[in-house]
């Protein structure tokens, strides 16, 4: 696959913003936005005054419980009178919303955007699972009802099954996540947990129990991009975009191998070739994969080429993607222990890179020296890889 983008500037993250991730949320969807959406502003040192462009992104309008959602958190995401766009392809919105900003800017046609992903998952009745009752062909998968659990139950049985891992295996992610997230102020599920407690956690969907699973959350996250010369003449605390991927595989699932995600892999090439990077696990600093299941990460890992295949299960457990280890996965908690608002939880680990790379991670900054790093998000029915490279 060759793409062919022409970057007329280069782009600079500048600040971040990131809400509480919590169930149950007090604050409206439009009241997340500009929580997330100021704090990146007062990071970066401007207003909105000085936001050319916006870019938001949320998953089905459902959750919301809101018709032309995107039109909704115009003015709660800073989006008066300003050009905005939304951009939604499932969990993988989160880092599709940087990418989208990023080619505003890079393009020439903004010298700063607001790029603010919000989800409201509570609301959605009597579970937000239901939301995804009509995501289904018809014909071949309707008939089954189907749920999204017993779907990735039987992708990590074959993740188990094709690379020789066990529950005990996976269940390693969950609890090197959740101890992480002990760290983090917006953090939703953070635990000391052990590999024992997340095997005898209620059985969902075997292989699949409670505590492989991130939360239900509601939040929101933020960036603000700017050109070259405005991150110059702002701050010193800038991190490049280096690198952009993106992938939209077909919807037929099933007569595909379950055990490795293409569709990572295919939207991380594109990033490496644009960034200029030909090792992946020898250039990667720290990463954050998207991890709404422990094995997921594992997966991930896998796909972002940062693991060889069917051996990301085996480095974990070597400590190897500890927040100490030779490759920081998911420093921040992850979806399983900060939480998963799903459009806002591919920008809050985009965030995440920005603030570890700046070394503004706090207590979660990791102990190795940080040059480069990416983030990664994934959606729909193993169809969508999103992926951002950034460096200083």
């Amino acid at each position: 696959m060759k793409v062919n983008l022409q970057v007329k500037d280069r782009v600079a993250v500048i600040g971040a913003g990131l809400t509480l991730f919590r169930r149950r949320m007090l604050e409206t969807p439009k009241e997340l936005a500009a929580l997330a959406a100021q704090q990146a502003l007062e990071e970066a040192g401007l207003t909105l005054k000085d936001i050319d462009c916006v870019v938001i992104g949320t998953a089905p309008d459902a959750f919301d419980g809101i018709h032309f959602n995107g039109e909704y958190l115009a003015d709660g995401s800073g989006a008066t009178n300003k050009p905005m766009v939304r951009v939604y392809v499932g969990g993988g919105t989160g880092v599709m919303v940087p990418i989208a900003a990023w080619w505003h800017v890079a393009s020439g046609y903004c010298d700063t955007v607001l790029a603010v992903s919000e989800e409201k998952m509570s609301p959605a009745r009597p579970h937000p699972q239901y939301v995804f009752a009509y995501i289904w062909d018809p014909i071949l998968e309707r008939p089954l009802q189907p749920n999204l659990i017993w779907i990735f139950a039987m992708e990590m049985r074959r993740y188990m099954a094709k690379c020789g891992a066990s529950k005990r295996d996976i269940a390693y992610v969950s609890v090197k996540n959740k101890r992480n997230a002990l760290d983090h102020p917006s953090a939703q599920a953070a635990a000391k947990i052990t590999v024992d407690d997340v095997l005898n956690s209620e059985t969902l969907v075997w292989p699949v129990n409670r505590l492989d699973i991130s939360p239900v959350s509601d939040g929101a996250a933020a960036l603000v991009l700017a050109s070259e010369k405005v991150a110059r003449k702002l701050t010193d605390t800038r991190v490049w975009v280096e690198g952009v991927g993106w992938i939209l595989d077909n919807t037929h699932w099933y007569n595909r191998e379950l055990a490795y995600p293409r569709y990572v892999e295919q939207a991380a090439r594109m990033a490496y070739r644009m960034a200029g990077i030909e090792r992946p696990s020898k250039e990667i600093d720290v990463v954050e994969p998207y991890d709404p299941f422990d094995y997921k990460e594992l997966h991930h890992l896998e796909g972002l080429l940062l693991a060889p295949k069917c051996q990301a299960w085996k480095l974990a457990n070597e400590g190897y993607f500890d927040r100490d280890g030779e490759l920081p996965a998911s420093p921040s908690g992850g979806l399983l222990g900060v939480g998963n608002p799903i459009a806002a939880a591919g920008t809050m680990k985009t965030a995440e890179i920005y603030w570890q790379l700046t070394y503004q991670a706090g207590a979660r900054q990791v102990k190795k020296p940080v040059e480069k790093g990416v983030a990664q998000a994934w959606g729909d029915l193993m169809q969508v890889g999103t992926v951002i490279v950034m460096g200083v």
